[in-house]
């Protein structure tokens, strides 16, 4: 797709083939908070929501998936079931990892027990490996076995790989909003070599188009959606834009996993100063609320297109508190300095995933 206006767009585009109804929740933060837990959190805890990408680039982040920065993970969450019958958990569909995994019966770990946890002996379908699976976070570890089984996700993904929990140690894994992970990202990043499901799912010739799109609503309510195969026109304005980008400046990852939006912390200190963000005792950036209708847009121009973030997108309003919706990582890594545009901005800007041509798109959301 070109640069493109919605009444100009090839009507094979129009079809809305295959999506997963989203639901927003509260994050992993603000359960954090809500139990006295989030300054310990954060004490113990750098941020550094970006090493999940590179699980290559260090030694130590060989087969990982290093969600550093877990409090921050996407407040989205979408219904998923595994295994014949069917058995439902809660994931998050994650653009910024590859692996499919959720808790099993077999794990006795705290987090667990307050999660749904698949259980093989119940499932037909169910087949057994002798791989390993071993993902490291900044709140803790999973370590499990990897098994196939059939994963509905919308579609019946048959003979899909998929990671059992064995033991979650972190206590605050217990507090997380959902069961598991569905990876949407590239298989060159998955732990343990296995497939994710949307591979497979293109693999087994289920969806007609090798793309799917999101739109993340900005209310609690539903609304929001991951579609394969295809996009709707209803959730977006105006044009389309190709925002690949071919050397030059700095980079970005559109990350539906990671629930803020995350850059170097030298070009993050200067936005939240501009903004006059400043930390509280449990190190979050702050803002008076009555400031909010007087601060200006934060721009982004991306391959010479700008998007414009306003204040009530990149302010959180949680309960009596304003939160500023950027944060900094300190992140080393070969591939030079890096944005994260998660949720806040996915909020703003229906999101296609082209992976037939590695390439994104971009349009303003309708209003809500």
């Amino acid at each position: 797709f070109p640069n493109y206006t919605s009444s100009s767009k090839p009507t094979h585009l129009q079809m809305l083939c295959h999506s997963v109804p989203l639901v927003k929740r509260k994050s992993l933060r603000q359960n954090l908070r809500e139990n006295g837990l989030l300054e310990d959190f954060l004490k113990q805890h750098p941020r550094n929501p970006a090493s999940k990408y590179f699980p290559k680039e260090a030694a130590t982040l060989a087969a990982t998936e290093g969600l550093e920065n877990y409090k921050d993970v996407s407040e989205y969450f979408g219904t998923i079931s595994i295994g014949t019958p069917p058995q439902e958990f809660t994931v998050i569909f994650d653009t910024g990892s590859s692996n499919l995994w959720v808790p099993s019966t077999y794990c006795s770990s705290l987090a667990c027990s307050d999660h749904n946890r698949f259980n093989p002996e119940d499932s037909s379908t169910y087949e057994a490996t002798s791989e390993s699976i071993s993902i490291t976070y900044g709140t803790g570890s999973m370590t499990g076995v990897l098994r196939y089984n059939t994963v509905r996700v919308s579609i019946e993904d048959t003979n899909q790989i998929f990671g059992l929990s064995e033991s979650e140690p972190s206590s605050f894994l217990y507090y997380a909003p959902f069961d598991g992970i569905l990876g949407l990202a590239y298989p060159s990043i998955s732990s343990s070599g296995a497939t994710p499901v949307f591979d497979n799912i293109w693999d087994q010739g289920l969806v007609s188009q090798d793309l799917f799109s999101v739109y993340l609503s900005s209310d609690d309510e539903s609304g929001s959606m991951v579609i394969f195969s295809g996009i709707d026109s209803s959730y977006y304005s105006g044009s389309l834009y190709d925002i690949a980008m071919d050397g030059g400046g700095c980079q970005a990852i559109v990350d539906t996993g990671t629930s803020l939006l995350a850059g170097p912390p030298s070009a993050i200190d200067n936005i939240q100063s501009y903004i006059g963000a400043s930390e509280d005792y449990s190190s979050e950036a702050v803002i008076s609320c009555s400031s909010i209708d007087s601060l200006p847009d934060i721009v982004f121009t991306i391959n010479g297109v700008e998007f414009h973030l306003s204040p009530s997108a990149y302010i959180l309003e949680e309960d009596d508190s304003c939160i500023s919706g950027f944060e900094g990582m300190d992140l080393d890594t070969s591939s030079g300095e890096l944005w994260i545009l998660g949720d806040v901005f996915i909020r703003q800007y229906f999101t296609i995933f082209d992976r037939a041509n590695n390439q994104i798109y971009l349009s303003s959301v309708l209003p809500t």
